[in-house]
């Protein structure tokens, strides 16, 4: 047997454990980017800080999970021991201890990324319908008589909705139309509890059921379902799951409730509230009545003491007539008697001698009209002579014609003065005809050059 020497390493090739660990860590990060993992849950522990512990396995192998508090509460549901789930994560080596793990970022229920793609292209298909538009909801009416509640009649779902509807209404009648909520043949049945529910004297339609997870409460995600509740002769509301669950059937439906109980909730009027509106009424009924007998007593009082008899309203009118019987005649007296003397005074007028007086003043007014007219000519012909004389006097041009000259400086000013500082100035002499441009060479004043 040979025997080879043992060869001794070199120091560049030992690492310790903290530096094997740290690239063991350094190329797992590297190598798997973010990723999605599947498997069961087992061993699950949620730490009281709030972190999740636990391990996903499958029937080969297994690898330890961490999903820390923040990532968490944002899960939407707690997992369990057995449960199928996906998890968003990345791989990791803790290296205090060496060990391989997964730090989980989200999870969901195995199958579920394909359901919520089905659901969200369904969901946008029916939008752009306008299937889930405001405009085409009915209001729930404030009254109603007869409600459906169509849901499973083993669920707790209905007991609650039952109880609820009791205590707020309890003269409401209630016709429970059972159905399927969960599992294949779930839809179908849900379609078959509508069609029986439309033919139904209701005011009002319930649709409802417990809380679950989304494959739990996927029959009221079908498409035929939806259709059916857009055209249900009456309102519709869907309290399907708990607060956080949403479903297409909350979207069509014409009013969605978070629970089965907020659905009851919402389709009656609590009878207390209805009563204190009564009451409120009838105080208010009260009022008005006694306010309206109040008027009519007053009303009556007046008109009673207004109230005469036809005796003395008639005595009344008679001594009224009289009095204009009286008036007329005075007055109808006193016209004639004016007329009279009008006539009198203009026969006087028209006698032969008036005629001739009036001609004579007439011709006279004539003759002095036209001797005014005559004066008030010359006297403005007179005037008109003055001014025109006048205007004549202030032309300058007149005055050019009489040998004198207008002299103005370089700015256009007439120059009325000799001053010092107009000379080797330049001055415009204008003239009658034409005008000269001259320049300042002495100036004179009192016979004195300057």
């Amino acid at each position: 047997m040979l025997d080879f020497p043992e060869r001794t390493p070199e120091i560049s090739d030992v690492l310790s454990v903290s530096a094997l660990n740290r690239r063991v860590s350094g190329v797992l990060e590297q190598e798997f980017p973010l990723l999605w993992v599947q498997g069961e849950v087992s061993n699950f522990v949620s730490a009281a800080s709030g972190h999740w512990y636990f391990s996903l396995k499958d029937a080969a192998a297994q690898v330890r999970v961490v999903m820390f508090r923040q990532r968490a509460a944002l899960s939407g549901f707690t997992p369990k021991n057995g449960d199928q789930i996906q998890v968003r994560c990345r791989v990791s080596f803790y290296e205090p201890r060496g060990e391989f793990q997964l730090g989980a970022e989200a999870i969901r229920r195995s199958g579920a990324g394909d359901l919520f793609a089905q659901f969200e292209r369904l969901k946008r298909l029916l939008q752009a319908e306008g299937l889930f538009d405001s405009q085409r909801k009915r209001a729930i009416p404030t009254m109603v008589r007869r409600i459906a509640v169509v849901t499973s009649p083993k669920g707790a779902a209905l007991r609650d909705v039952l109880s609820t509807l009791s205590s707020r209404a309890p003269g409401v009648e209630v016709i429970v139309v059972p159905a399927l909520v969960q599992g294949a043949e779930a839809p179908k049945s849900l379609l078959q509890a509508l069609q029986a529910a439309s033919q139904l004297p209701i005011d009002l339609l319930l649709l409802v059921r417990g809380g679950g997870a989304i494959e739990d409460l996927w029959a009221f995600n079908d498409e035929r379902l939806a259709r059916t509740i857009a055209q249900f002769p009456v309102p519709v509301i869907c309290g399907v799951g708990h607060e956080t669950d949403f479903t297409i059937a909350d979207f069509v439906a014409d009013l969605r409730a978070a629970t089965p109980t907020a659905a009851a909730v919402l389709a009656v009027t609590d009878q207390s509230v209805l009563k204190q509106h009564l009451v409120q009424l009838a105080a208010g009924l009260v009022k008005a009545h006694s306010r309206v007998i109040s008027n009519l007593w007053q009303r009556l009082d007046m008109s009673t003491r207004l109230l005469r008899s036809p005796q003395e309203r008639l005595a009344q009118q008679q001594l009224r007539l009289d009095t204009l019987k009286l008036r007329v005649a005075t007055a109808f007296g006193s016209v004639l008697r004016a007329q009279k003397r009008r006539f009198d005074i203009s026969h006087e007028r028209l006698s032969p001698v008036s005629t001739a007086v009036g001609r004579v003043q007439v011709e006279d007014l004539l003759r002095r009209l036209r001797l005014s007219q005559g004066n008030e000519q010359a006297a403005r012909q007179s005037k008109l002579n003055h001014l025109e004389q006048g205007m004549r006097l202030v032309n300058p041009s007149a005055v050019l014609d009489r040998g004198f000259a207008l002299v103005t400086d370089e700015q256009g000013r007439v120059l009325t003065q000799a001053t010092k500082g107009l000379k080797g100035s330049s001055i415009r002499v204008r003239l009658r005809q034409g005008a000269l441009i001259a320049q300042v060479e002495q100036t004179v004043i009192d016979d004195h050059l300057l």
